[in-house]
């Protein structure tokens, strides 16, 4: 066999041709290189060069990337950790290394994809890559100097172009579609060609022998994480921190290095690495209870979570010092092809000013720099207790003590101040009541060695893949996924608040007395995989579910969504004369208030909520089994999309795709171009809205699409500047318009 072809996990693939020396990856999404060591195609190597023993890893040399960014709601390419894998873990990059043979890293695809990963890859090496960038976010003088200096440092003196590092092949293909046509090979190297044949699918060949690489998702595939952890309960605390993360880009067990700050019962995240939301899925948390995210810098291991949060239904607070959040900026716009002032329409940006304590409603916080490859600021927190504060420090990333002292007895134009030493080295020592401290060790992160002496009262040792040792386990704990350290106790439910929020956004005219009467209704937990009640049943209970999220299936229509907290289920039993039309299954350890279903019906009638409500929630019902609005979409957000929805009927009036979109309520919509088609649309489905969209050349491609409904058609009509509020369903949209185009 000259051609191998493995499916590793969900959406990727090897393949490997060893005559030629190809070993592709094909797919590339969050942990891809973790996936890759889990099935043993990522194995330690040990080679004698003379006297001296060199260690390494083998692994791909090129990788395969989808036609398209996004694929039901995960971004499908992120090239960084596979790449610095074959730079530096393989040695592909590193000068006089004996598996540098001159052959680069390779990026295939199309070129549109290509271009935007060599621009995400070239940001998340370097981070800002001059001084005028620096002065655009207010660091000048000294200052600027001494940050250039260290980048250049971790930079071996000079920032070079990404096509200096990473080779590339654009698949060629055809303009059109056309069946008497072929479409190109493009040869890979050595012989080994690799053909498009469809959308998404390509045929890769070596002498006679081939094998087929379909990239796309099915509708109920997700990309997978690489690990299993357990399910948790999560008390909303005071001032706490939940240890989500101890391992590093390489960990194939645990989540990369990350914390969750519990503060006055809200959730925030201190940095948001791959599979963020499988982690917090395993906590209990729905991504829609987190206030904010307080982020340390733009590598992919604390970076590409940031890709999924910003597929919710509201913009997050982002805490970051200008310097950090500039470059992060940079990064997530090249990733995903935008212009870098639409990273405020995704975030709400909170900046915060280093080496001095910023007020975060009531929470202290404190960035500090930390020299890195790429801007990084770590992160001092106190809240205030009675007569003292409590203190936490989250040091990610940081550097040896020994690396850092040798850029300052450089004797050229890349010596770092001695004071610029001192002054670092001493805010990683400052002693707090709980310190996590990156000791990844290498040329850019740090030893536990250096903190031997630190007075703070505990510290946790994290970004690391390997067990610590003896002397590490002298300096700190571990801390396992899940494990909680409480600072501050609460002696609240702050749980009941946010119950009582979602219940007077949903019923603003109820008086708060008859909200309570809803509220005292008994407050129950269910683990994950439990089934609250089966599709055709009618159910017992309203749940008002406060914490973690519930998943509704209907295998033969093939739905698979997700509820978020905040979201009120079994609603339409009873008086709206339905049972149910999915099954509801806890996909979390949850927390629910359960109202029985005659309390609920009592409430509606004393409070004569029963002809508005029924509208509306008929309107969220249809809302909740749509692609576009059934996932991580609050029930808040619902009802207030559900109050705006319109109903039109095809011969209603003339159909205006530029400010509206248009979702199908019945009936059928053909999608053509140039009066051929290209898609037929059914119930749930979607198009319109063409002003919100970004896809590249729709302006001038835009009037070559037109639509024809069938005779029995029925639609709903939202407006467009309704959608851009929606950070989820606005990429939702603009992922199945991508794909649209890609499809011609």
């Amino acid at each position: 066999m000259l051609v191998k072809k493995l499916s590793v996990s969900t959406g990727i693939f090897w393949v490997e041709v060893p005559e030629a020396n190809v070993f592709m990856l094909c797919g590339c999404p969050a942990d891809a290189v973790k996936h890759l060591k889990k099935r043993g195609l990522v194995e330690s190597i040990d080679k004698k060069i003379g006297e001296n023993i060199v260690s390494y890893e083998s692994g791909p040399n090129c990788i395969l990337l989808s036609e398209v960014l996004m694929q039901n709601g995960s971004f499908s390419n992120l090239i960084e950790f596979p790449a610095m894998q074959m730079l530096y873990l393989q040695g592909m990059g590193i000068p006089k290394h004996p598996n540098n043979t001159g052959i680069r890293p390779m990026i295939i695809g199309t070129d549109e994809q290509i271009e935007a990963q060599m621009k995400y890859f070239y940001r998340g090496n370097y981070g800002l890559i001059n001084k005028e960038e620096y002065e655009a976010v207010g660091i000048t003088g000294e200052t600027a100097e001494q940050m250039m200096r260290i980048k250049l440092n971790f930079a071996f003196g000079k920032i070079n172009p990404t096509d200096a590092i990473l080779d590339k092949r654009v698949i060629e293909e055809n303009d059109e579609i056309d069946d008497t046509k072929e479409n190109k090979k493009t040869e890979i190297r050595n012989g080994v060609f690799i053909e498009r044949k469809g959308f998404n699918i390509y045929e890769i060949s070596y002498k006679d022998e081939s094998v087929e690489i379909n990239l796309n998702l099915g509708a109920e595939d997700r990309y997978e994480a690489p690990y299993q952890l357990g399910y948790h309960y999560l008390n909303r605390e005071y001032f706490a921190v939940v240890h989500s993360g101890e391992g590093d880009g390489w960990d194939i067990n645990r989540p990369c290095m990350a914390s969750i700050l519990i503060f006055q019962g809200k959730i925030y995240l201190i940095d948001a690495g791959p599979n963020i939301l499988t982690s917090l899925n395993y906590l209990g948390i729905s991504v829609n209870e987190i206030e904010g995210i307080f982020h340390t810098h733009a590598h992919d291991d604390h970076f590409a979570g940031l890709t999924t949060l910003i597929r919710t239904d509201r913009r997050f607070k982002y805490y970051a010092t200008p310097l950090v959040r500039s470059a992060v900026t940079k990064k997530l716009c090249a990733l995903m092809s935008i212009e870098e002032n639409n990273f405020s329409n995704f975030f709400d940006i909170q900046d915060l000013n280093f080496d001095e304590w910023n007020d975060v409603d009531g929470l202290e916080v404190m960035p500090l720099y930390s020299p890195h490859p790429v801007e990084t600021n770590l992160f001092y927190f106190r809240a205030k207790w009675k007569d003292t504060y409590k203190t936490y420090a989250h040091l990610a990333d940081v550097v040896s003590f020994d690396v850092f002292k040798k850029m300052t007895e450089r004797t050229d134009d890349l010596k770092v101040s001695q004071e610029w030493y001192d002054k670092i080295t001493q805010n990683y020592l400052i002693p707090t009541d709980l310190k996590k401290i990156d000791i990844g060790g290498g040329m850019i992160h740090g030893q536990a060695e250096d903190y031997r002496k630190d007075d703070s009262k505990k510290i946790v040792l994290a970004h690391t893949h390997k067990p610590l040792t003896f002397k590490e386990r002298e300096i700190g704990s571990s801390a396992a996924f899940g494990m909680i350290d409480t600072l501050i106790p609460a002696s609240r439910d702050y749980l009941f608040d946010f119950a009582s929020d979602y219940l007077q956004f949903y019923f603003p005219s109820a008086p708060k007395h008859e909200v309570n009467y809803l509220l005292n209704h008994s407050v129950r937990h269910f683990n994950a995989g439990t089934i609250l009640f089966k599709k055709g049943q009618n159910s017992e209970y309203v749940y008002l579910l406060i914490t973690g999220s519930v998943e509704f299936i209907d295998s033969q229509r093939g739905n698979q969504h997700v509820l978020p907290a905040g979201s009120l289920i079994g609603f339409y039993s009873g008086y709206l004369g339905q049972k149910a039309l999915e099954t509801y299954r806890a996909a979390s350890n949850i927390t629910v208030i359960q109202i029985p279903l005659q309390s609920y019906h009592d409430f509606v009638e004393r409070n004569d909520l029963y002809s508005e409500l029924k509208r509306v929630e008929k309107n969220i019902l249809f809302l909740e089994n749509t692609w576009l609005f059934g996932e991580v979409v609050s029930f808040p957000i619902l009802t207030r999309i559900a109050k705006a929805m319109n109903p039109i009927k095809a011969t209603d009036t003339q159909l205006s795709q530029k400010y509206i979109l248009y979702l199908i309520e019945k009936g059928t919509v053909n999608i053509k171009r140039n009066g051929t088609r290209v898609e037929t649309l059914q119930k749930g489905d979607f198009f319109g809205a063409n002003e919100i969209l970004t896809a590249e050349n729709w302006e001038e491609n835009a009037g070559q699409y037109s639509v024809t409904l069938s005779k029995d058609a029925s639609l709903f009509a939202i407006a467009a500047d309704l959608i851009q509020e929606i950070p989820v369903v606005y990429w939702k949209v603009i992922e199945t318009y991508e794909k649209r185009f890609r499809r011609v």
